[in-house]
């Protein structure tokens, strides 16, 4: 991918016009055959290694957001031992800087000045540009002659035309870079009914067969997870987090997670309960090109609750401090981002951001079962010839499904951000027969940590003074007053340290849940007109009495109405 070879100098008042332009090859001796770049001094230098980086005189070269980068091998990189492992592309975007950009005009370029020699003629000197001299030829943001780079993906993806980006290297319709992590035989644009129907029996019959599904709506979940890196470019919507669940250890939760991670790159990272360290991961690992990124092995019984990964999910760039300066950075959210443990659980936002895909094996030991149709498993999926196995046989179902023109779904359940994502996966496993897409979606709202303990309270607040208004304060007394015996059973809202909250912080998380239904019960709110305190009451509605809602009271009676707040 090197531009047309030119003889660039410095020395030629015309020399940048020349640097657009072909000129002869280079010709002299030692120079290896690389094109011959003349520098001098001064300004003339810079505008002429400026037209020749723009000129792409350095392979491999690209803009992203005003910045010249080159894709370039990485060494040393290892192959991934387990699926827990982290698994790198076999390329990486790397940002020009001017040391960069100095070993790389050595490569590609032959850089010469003119001196005088010894017998007194004028010869070219091979030499190196100063760093200074390299820092002001990266300082524009404009660089008309340099493809622009949107990222670099590990397998191949649906256009949004609806065609297969599947040969590797630079795509120019999208702006992304195929740099793929298997040897991938080329996928017709109308797979055979053969093709098809080979690609369901491998995928379901054989690959999927021997995971402990609890429902037919989990393994229809994780297709459209594994299916989601795919037609992200296609789709161009939010995609949910995902988690993989189990009952028990040795369930294949790793085997299921680094399928996804190994085809399109994988970062396994450790979960945090601190906000502010996931932050700073996530804003790290956005800078990397892996498409997958899996919080592996959570603790037993974990709660996922982080208002930064609620909003993650639900943003399309995500813009934060880089580490270490006070310079913002924005990075495109096109990850999957997945999180696998035992029992887990979610929290508030976190229920209706996220897919589940749960295993249960019913048994005291999973890793003693036998009988697999694929043997080890856990192994047979490192091996990159399986893992092409496995992506042209899901490439098959997804092309099936464009020629038949891409129909969408319109019986999967809304989910805000996520529906024209519901949408279209679940159009594509509906066209291939494949049921169940989320339909474990009202199963698992008992696992909405957050909204089990609401529910509780809430329930408890209601056996306990019915509909009666009460402010935060008087609320709080009512707890104080019995928090001996505890006629809340444990229900009220406390501190992480179990102590009871002020009546401003207690009156802060109810005003956060007015009008929020935790099931048939829902806190509701008035304030009071004459001193503006709030008041709150519990409405119970059952499923048996209709969608009559009860009457708004009026807080002007005393007798009724709260006196604090």
């Amino acid at each position: 991918m090197t531009g047309p070879e030119h003889h660039l100098t410095a020395d030629d008042p015309a020399a940048p016009d020349q640097a657009d332009r072909p000129g002869p090859t280079a010709d002299e001796p030692g120079d290896g055959g690389r094109q011959r770049v003349r520098v001098s001094t001064g300004p003339a230098t810079v505008r002429l290694l400026t037209a020749a980086l723009d000129g792409r005189i350095i392979p491999n070269t690209y803009v992203t957001d005003g910045a010249p980068v080159v894709i370039e091998a990485v060494s040393g990189a290892p192959r991934p031992l387990a699926g827990d492992e982290t698994a790198p592309l076999p390329l990486a975007i790397t940002s020009l800087r001017p040391p960069l950009l100095g070993h790389l005009l050595a490569q590609h370029a032959y850089v010469v000045r003119r001196e005088q020699g010894r017998d007194g003629n004028m010869v070219n000197v091979e030499t190196s540009p100063s760093q200074t001299v390299l820092a002001e030829v990266l300082a524009p943001r404009s660089w008309p002659g340099l493809p622009p780079l949107r990222g670099m993906i590990g397998a191949p993806v649906l256009r949004p035309d609806g065609t297969l980006l599947q040969r590797p290297g630079y795509d120019e319709a999208t702006g992304l870079f195929l740099a793929s992590t298997v040897r991938l035989p080329t996928v017709p644009d109308r797979p055979t009914p053969e093709q098809v129907a080979a690609a369901r029996q491998f995928l379901l019959e054989k690959f999927l067969r021997d995971f402990p599904w609890r429902t037919p709506a989990d393994r229809a979940n994780y297709l459209a997870l594994l299916a989601t890196p795919i037609l992200r470019p296609f789709t161009r919507c939010l995609s949910p987090f995902g988690i993989v669940d189990a009952t028990m250890p040795a369930s294949g939760k790793t085997i299921l997670t680094a399928c996804l991670g190994m085809l399109c790159g994988q970062r396994v990272m450790t979960w945090t309960d601190s906000d502010e360290e996931l932050r700073k991961a996530i804003t790290s690992v956005l800078a990397d090109q892996a498409g997958v990124i899996v919080f592996d092995n959570l603790p037993e019984g974990s709660v996922i609750d982080s208002a930064v990964l609620a909003r993650l999910v639900t943003e399309r760039t995500w813009t934060d401090r880089r580490l270490g300066s006070n310079t913002a950075s924005s990075y495109p959210n096109d990850r999957v981002w997945l999180a696998t443990g035992n029992n887990l659980r979610v929290g508030g936002d976190m229920a209706s951001r996220t897919v589940w895909v749960r295993l249960d094996p019913d048994m005291p030991h999973p890793e003693a079962r036998t009988g697999f149709s694929i043997p080890n498993l856990d192994t047979w999926i490192l091996d990159p010839g399986n893992q092409a196995r496995v992506l042209w046989h899901l490439l098959v179902l997804v092309l099936d499904w464009t020629a038949a023109g891409a129909p969408t779904s319109s019986s999967v359940p809304a989910m805000r951000q996520f529906t024209r994502w519901a949408q279209h996966l679940g159009g594509l496993l509906e066209h291939h027969s494949i049921r169940g897409f989320l339909g474990n979606a009202v199963e698992n709202r008992d696992l909405d940590d957050d909204a089990a303990e609401w529910r509780a309270f809430l329930t408890r607040w209601h056996q306990l003074h019915g509909d009666r208004y009460l402010t935060a304060n008087e609320l709080r007394r009512a707890a104080e007053n019995g928090f001996g015996s505890d006629p809340w059973d444990g229900t009220f809202p406390t501190t992480g340290s179990g102590h009871l909250l002020s009546v401003k912080s207690l009156g802060r998380r109810l005003t956060g849940q007015v009008g929020r239904w935790r099931g048939d019960i829902v806190l509701r709110s008035v304030t009071n007109p004459h001193n503006h305190g709030r008041s709150y009451w519990v409405e119970h509605r059952p499923a048996d009495t209709g969608s009559s809602r009860t009457a708004e009271r009026n807080l002007a009676n005393p007798q009724t109405a709260g006196t604090g707040g």
